[in-house]
């Protein structure tokens, strides 16, 4: 359903992951439940994450873009803008998801761009706007994500 597009990623945090043996692609993707629903990561930075979803196999009974499923878009965004955010060191874990829904979309692509709104050392909130082919607002969401210390690599 969703395209294996690779996202793109500023320089020094592909040099960052590769110095660890870590693929940027597989580590920062749409996950699982992501690629189920057809989430395909555009670009991705600390200031800037953006990322499609078609609405077709998102819908609920009416037949308009499941809330649901711009919650799971908007998450999987300011997720990746805050793992970005925290860098190697960290883990970005969700503690607070609200979504504001404007609009139905019945059909098409919908687009989420993810910008900062606080970075800071143990907490990060982005903002996530979601719109439609016509760029109007679907869904505003605010996403604050937990940063843990990552776990320690294995011995040998």
């Amino acid at each position: 359903m969703g395209e294996h597009t690779t996202p793109t990623f500023p320089q020094e945090i592909i040099a960052e992951y590769a110095a660890l043996g870590i693929d940027l692609p597989a580590l920062f993707s749409a996950g699982h439940l992501g690629e189920r629903m057809g989430v395909t990561v555009v670009e991705a930075s600390p200031d800037r994450v953006v990322g499609t979803m078609p609405v077709e196999g998102n819908t609920q009974p009416y037949g308009l873009l499941h809330g649901g499923a711009s919650a799971v878009l908007a998450e999987t965004l300011g997720s990746i803008g805050s793992m970005l955010h925290g860098g190697s060191s960290k883990l970005a874990v969700g503690v607070d998801l609200n979504c504001t829904h404007h609009r139905g979309v019945r059909s098409g692509l919908v687009t989420g761009v993810a910008t900062p709104v606080h970075r800071g050392r143990t907490t990060a909130t982005y903002e996530i706007v979601i719109t439609d082919e016509q760029d109007k607002r679907v869904c505003t969401a605010r996403l604050t994500c937990l940063l843990r210390d990552a776990p320690a690599p294995a011995a040998g």
